[in-house]
């Protein structure tokens, strides 16, 4: 495993005799491979072609951190086992990126930063160890906001992630890298991690849908934390469908992470069962007014949001305006956001377990190497400052505030006799590079409830030189603990009458004319 510069050497293949990858799902590949359409093989080494043309020339979007140089053996591993038995695990030859959180025993954990560069857990993270049991090939892993403690996707290992929409504009964050090769089509699912906004951030900037589960949902075993009050994990995709099965595999007990414990009876035996075209027929959906802006930079995004609340009308929902200022998600970020406390905590627990593998052994060492971005600085300095935050009187003051904004969001979808809340996940678009804070995002009031939520495209921006197609917009549904299935439901039923997701311009399909024109 290397760095993206040892990616395996450029070869075309002809659009006319292969399968087209291009926005290809989890059931449109299984269904090429058992009609002897598409080899595992094949498929694999479309996606490396398509991250070595875009992400370090072209468009240059910088979304990887390292690639997988077994992945093609694996392939052809999975080829074999394919023609041996015929039978397919539900995620089997599906190629897949990891967010450079997620512990992998065969390639480097940095969560981006240059003070942990060669860091090499001994294990994969759970999730990871499910993912490749379920069949997953892994491709290579992301770039993200380094440590996952930001919205613009740049770290001092990385650098700048960009937005392939437009190549001006960031891509959201943390989890950003996930998000921007998944857009450009690099790998055919993803995952991401998600304190206050990190999972959905990226989808709502990139066109895509990613699930926040219910805190307890799935394991963060094995994942550079952050908090362990907000820390989630949960899958990226293209498609409500692909998140879904994602899921299933995803969702489970874990007992390094004892928190799953609480998933125990809340698990369908299948996330796709969901899948209702008709799913929005007769729901109540609040839409949560206070969360929309108000001013000239918000235009955009409400005129995408109420052509979406208009598809849900079309569509059967019922749809009721909700009034909820004291859920202002800017005082919520301000006012009950632990981060800070948990930090220092969880960051030392987590090197203590990858030992003497990691280059730092705590987070002073971190500070103390001067090795990560300057943006980081005022964050890490006061993390590191906090002797013990645990025992903070005011630490302790916002959990107990965070207990009660639970019970008024389940109040406010009792009292309306609301089956799900909509708003959109950013106000305003996305900066552009060489601003380090995207404003006005809403992704912390599923945070620190820890209850589930789905966001799913919207539709775009008005389009512009930068962007010809529009900069994506994407619409965020809120649940009570554990309705993933209803959460999926109404998404699914959403996405299939909005048809809202387009792929990038900087990013086309790869013809061999073009490749022998430019590569």
């Amino acid at each position: 495993m290397t760095l993206l510069s040892g990616i395996l050497p450029f070869t075309a293949y002809s659009s006319e005799k292969s399968f087209n990858i291009m926005e290809s799902s989890v059931a449109d590949i299984h269904q090429a491979m058992k009609n002897r359409r598409l080899s595992c093989h094949e498929l694999v080494k479309q996606y490396l072609d398509r991250i070595q043309a875009y992400d370090k020339q072209g468009p240059a979007l910088n979304a990887m951190l390292y690639i997988n140089l077994d992945a093609l053996a694996q392939a052809d591993e999975m080829d074999r086992e394919f023609r041996r038995s015929g039978k397919l695990k539900p995620l089997q030859c599906i190629p897949t990126v990891l967010k450079d959180n997620y512990n992998t025993a065969d390639m480097p954990t940095t969560a981006g930063s240059a003070s942990l560069a060669g860091s090499r857990p001994t294990e994969d993270a759970f999730v990871v160890g499910r993912l490749k049991r379920s069949g997953a090939v892994i491709l290579g892993k992301t770039n993200l906001q380094e440590f996952a403690l930001g919205g613009v996707t740049v770290s001092s290992l990385g650098g700048q992630t960009k937005n392939p929409y437009d190549l001006k504009l960031t891509p959201g964050g943390s989890s950003g890298g996930t998000g921007a090769a998944l857009a450009a089509n690099f790998a055919t699912i993803g995952t991401g991690s998600d304190t206050a906004n990190s999972l959905r951030s990226p989808a709502s900037n990139n066109s895509l849908v990613s699930i926040r589960p219910t805190l307890g949902l799935v394991s963060r075993s094995g994942i550079v934390p952050v908090s362990f009050t907000q820390d989630e994990a949960g899958p990226i995709t293209r498609s409500v469908a692909d998140a879904a099965r994602m899921l299933d595999v995803m969702a489970g007990y874990d007992q390094t992470d004892p928190v799953t414990a609480m998933s125990w009876g809340h698990i369908p035996g299948t996330y796709t069962a969901y899948l209702d075209k008709n799913g929005l027929k007769g729901v109540r959906i609040g839409v949560m007014q206070s969360l929309f802006g108000t001013g000239p930079d918000h235009e955009e995004v409400n005129r995408v949001m109420a052509h979406a609340i208009d598809i849900l009308k079309k569509n059967g929902a019922v749809v009721v305006p909700i009034s909820t200022p004291e859920l202002d998600t800017d005082k919520l970020n301000s006012q009950l956001d632990v981060q800070k406390y948990e930090y220092k905590s969880v960051m030392n627990r987590y090197l203590a377990a990858v030992g003497n593998n990691a280059p730092a052994h705590s987070l002073d060492d971190i500070v103390a190497s001067g090795k990560t971005h300057p943006s980081l600085s005022k964050f890490l300095q006061s993390a590191k400052g906090i002797e013990n935050g645990l025992n903070e009187p005011d630490y302790k003051d916002r959990l107990v505030k965070i207990d009660a904004l639970k019970i008024r969001v389940v109040n406010v979808m009792a009292e309306n006799h609301l089956d799900a809340m909509i708003y959109p996940h950013q106000k305003r678009l996305p900066v552009p590079i060489g601003e380090y804070d995207q404003r006005e995002r809403n992704g912390i009031l599923a945070s620190l409830t820890g209850f589930p939520a789905v966001v799913v495209p919207a539709g775009f921006s008005s389009p512009t030189e930068e962007a010809p197609r529009g900069v994506p917009v994407g619409l965020e549904f809120l649940g009570r603990p554990w309705s993933e299935p209803q959460l999926i439901r109404y998404a699914y039923g959403f996405e299939q009458a909005a048809l809202a997701r387009k792929m990038p311009a900087s990013t086309p399909g790869l013809s061999a004319q073009r490749l022998r024109t430019h590569f």
